[in-house]
């Protein structure tokens, strides 16, 4: 019996043991500190702003002491309800400017407004150069109405996070996503990206402070965050109604192994008594 007692005792140690490894795997920034942070920071460069590129969709606001001097400026926010109808919704909706391949769009009055490769106050600053010959002291205001990025795999709440207030980090990202699942792979979150055409891949270790310093830890409008899942929750998914027999088949079996050894001492006991 005593063997038995000693043998669920290093069992419940190793219990123990691969519990400590799983909440150290779980852990964020474990390295971070005062010392990291020096480090970090010699190479640490904020992000304000989005940088305006192809597909986004902007709106553009010019305003003027003089209302009417700038209506012309402005789309209307009106949509009709069907291609060629004369009819509009009771309710405007607001209309948007969309940046074409070459990052320029289509202005009434002003025409083609070149905007791709600029911050969106740089763009405001460069709307108004060209208006300042045409309105007395107008003002400019753009927008980015289609800035987000997804999230996927395993995280607690999966989907679009939209960027509102000009930048968005990856752990930002993940705390409106529910953060990460026990499953997900904290060491390997994938970032895919598309630049000019072309697809950029980068994984990120939430383990480390590191991640301050990647290019990637600042997102960008359509970046996509994967986060993969660990050995467990791929066995888990897999193989559950296997495990769940095989760890019933050995509970079965342990109880079957502890009534023997019970019987077998009692008995044993008994003949010692009668001797």
């Amino acid at each position: 019996m005593n063997k038995i007692i000693k043998i669920l005792a290093l069992g419940l140690l190793s219990v123990m043991a691969v519990g400590c490894v799983t909440q150290k795997k779980m852990t964020y920034l474990r390295d971070a500190d005062a010392v990291k942070a020096d480090s970090i920071n010699a190479r640490y460069t904020a992000q304000t702003e989005l940088t305006i590129r192809p597909g986004d969709a902007l709106t553009v606001f010019v305003t003027a002491l003089d209302k009417e001097a700038v209506t012309p400026y402005n789309l209307p926010t009106v949509v009709f309800n069907a291609p060629g109808s004369t009819q509009v919704q009771t309710t405007p909706m607001l209309q948007y400017y969309i940046v074409d391949d070459e990052g320029d769009i289509q202005m009434p009055v002003l025409g083609k407004v070149h905007v791709g490769g600029l911050k969106r106050t740089e763009a405001e600053t460069h709307i108004k150069s060209l208006l300042e010959a045409q309105v007395v002291n107008p003002m400019v205001q753009v927008g980015l109405l289609n800035a987000y990025v997804s999230v996927l795999g395993e995280v607690n709440q999966p989907g679009r996070v939209p960027i509102t207030s000009g930048h968005l980090t990856v752990l930002e990202a993940i705390a409106a996503s529910g953060d990460l699942t026990v499953y997900g792979q904290r060491h390997d979150v994938l970032v895919s990206r598309e630049v000019d055409g072309k697809m950029q891949f980068a994984r990120l270790d939430l383990h480390s402070a590191d991640i301050y310093t990647s290019p990637y830890f600042y997102l960008q409008q359509n970046d996509v965050i994967y986060v993969s899942p660990n050995k467990v929750r791929a066995v888990s998914s897999a193989n559950a109604g296997l495990w769940l027999s095989m760890v019933s088949t050995v509970a079965s079996a342990a109880t079957v192994i502890v009534t023997v050894v019970n019987v077998s001492q009692k008995k044993n006991t008994t003949s010692s008594d009668g001797n």
